[in-house]
């Protein structure tokens, strides 16, 4: 309310000096101008509302991205603003760091442009305070956000050695806010396979076919194809060998959001979420008798498929801000080892998990998934109960540090039940029924490292609680009788 009566005010004056003078109606056009960009000169830009930055993935193909908070931008609440700085080296046991900056050579007849012409490296011009925002760089894989505390110097290769200390968001994002949510380049993202029968396909854009089994593929979408024998119970004959088979396809994306109300005071921010959100489609098949547990500690039979990674790099305005993702992804199979299994699910969702930070909470965590599955293929034998699951264990942090961890395992339940009956004259039956189900476990945590946004430290990891969730798919029963011999004359 004051900052609105603050400018009606300095128009009413504006106004009022017009009509004193009596001019005419074209110059008051040009002195009403004038006198409309005296009040808004006049306006101190810390009345203006925080500034909304713009989420979006930083440019592919060029050079690393920059941001430079002075010390003066810190203090006003103001944000960073992009630079032409360079990380050209970091060390991050002893914090030092060598900053460059680039210089435009402009031709003889003066007719460079910043795109166009030739560029040379030259020393920062850094000081203690600054905060420097960078994309990967030599030393720094995971990005760097740090604070300078100490001007070394020039150095041999001509940039500024400095010493700095890590940083937090708060300090170059400053008191705007920002959020949005950022797909990861399939292309991006750095795929090991751990065992035999790994095959990895992408799409970056639509109507195209890709993949082994070439499905349809939608836009930006990762799938990894698997097949692979696990280890058969004890005593199952040589026809219940076991094995897993089938994809895993994810389109991965960026959650980010930051409030940075009150965080020109020196105090945490007003809000804040990092999380790992995307679609997911899975078709797997679990064949045979398989063993359930590990022979070591007895926990069910988990192996590892497939290692991925990325750093990709995502902007809050001018501000680059490197987000760092892992997903192994994984079978487990816990089963009795009496059950002979044939079953197949195809299965479709979303998932999204996180943290999210308010004052009124503090950090809480963030767990949900919407998933649904069909049955394709259905043959149980025996009595017995075994659960499989295909799934993702994934990390999401900032520059390094992890924030958020999470286990995503849909899965596919069987549990099958036989009774028999006899009797001395040699009637006897029996009866059988199995049920099929579809589901989808959720866990995780919230790590320490969050306070990155500045926020206040919590001293233990914060659980993401137990999202369980399950739905029937198929179910079937059986009964066979036999009568007694006659008797023989």
């Amino acid at each position: 309310m004051h900052k609105l009566t603050r400018h009606a005010l300095l128009a009413s004056v504006t106004v009022a000096a017009l009509l004193a003078t009596g001019c005419s109606a074209s110059s008051s056009t040009e002195t009403g101008n004038a006198g409309a960009a005296a009040a808004a000169a006049e306006t101190p830009a810390a009345t203006s509302r925080p500034d909304q930055l713009a989420v979006v993935q930083a440019p592919l193909g060029k050079s690393a991205p920059t941001a430079l908070a002075t010390q003066d931008t810190t203090e006003t609440g103001g944000s960073a603003q992009k630079s032409s700085l360079k990380v050209a080296s970091y060390n991050k046991k002893s914090g030092r760091a060598v900053i460059t900056a680039k210089s435009v050579t402009a031709p003889a007849d003066g007719t460079a442009t910043p795109s166009s012409s030739p560029t040379s490296e030259t020393p920062a011009p850094v000081a203690v305070g600054d905060v420097i925002a960078s994309a990967p760089a030599p030393g720094a894989p995971d990005g760097l956000l740090a604070e300078v505390t100490k001007v070394v110097g020039e150095d041999a290769s001509g940039g500024t050695e400095v010493v700095t200390k890590a940083a937090e968001l708060s300090s170059v994002l400053g008191e705007s806010k920002a959020e949005g949510e950022v797909p990861v380049d399939p292309a991006a993202i750095e795929v090991e396979p751990l065992v035999e029968g790994v095959k990895v396909s992408w799409a970056k854009t639509g109507d195209l076919t890709f993949g082994p089994e070439g499905a349809k593929l939608p836009l930006g979408s990762l799938r990894i194809d698997v097949g692979a024998a696990i280890a058969t119970a004890e005593g199952a004959p040589a026809s219940a060998a076991a094995s897993v088979e089938g994809f895993v396809q994810l389109a991965p994306e960026v959650a980010f959001s930051y409030d940075g109300s009150g965080s020109g005071t020196g105090s945490a921010p007003g809000g804040a979420f990092l999380g790992l959100t995307g679609d997911w489609a899975s078709q797997w098949s679990l064949k045979g008798r398989a063993a359930g547990t590990t022979t070591t500690d007895g926990k069910p039979l988990r192996i590892p498929f497939a290692q991925l990674h990325a750093d990709p790099v995502i902007q809050a305005g001018p501000v680059p801000i490197v987000v760092n993702l892992d997903l192994v992804c994984y079978f487990q199979v816990a089963a009795d080892g009496t059950v002979t299994v044939d079953v197949e699910q195809d299965l479709k969702g979303d998932f999204r998990v996180g943290g999210s930070f308010s004052w009124s909470k503090g950090w809480t965590p963030v767990s949900e998934s919407a998933m649904t599955g069909t049955p394709l293929d259905v043959s149980v034998t025996a009595t017995g109960d075994v659960k499989a699951s295909l799934g993702a264990e994934a990390s999401i942090g900032l520059y390094g540090t992890v924030g958020v961890s999470a286990d995503l395992a849909p899965y596919l339940r069987v549990e099958a039940d036989a009774v028999a009956e006899g009797s001395s004259d040699g009637t006897g039956s029996a009866s059988g029924s199995w049920a099929l189900f579809g589901g989808v476990d959720l866990s995780g945590a919230l790590q320490i490292q969050l306070t990155i946004f500045g926020t206040p430290i919590f001293q233990h990891r914060i659980p993401l609680g137990e999202l369980h969730e399950e739905w029937p798919l198929a179910k079937g029963e059986a009964t066979a009788s036999n009568a007694s011999a006659t008797p023989a004359a």
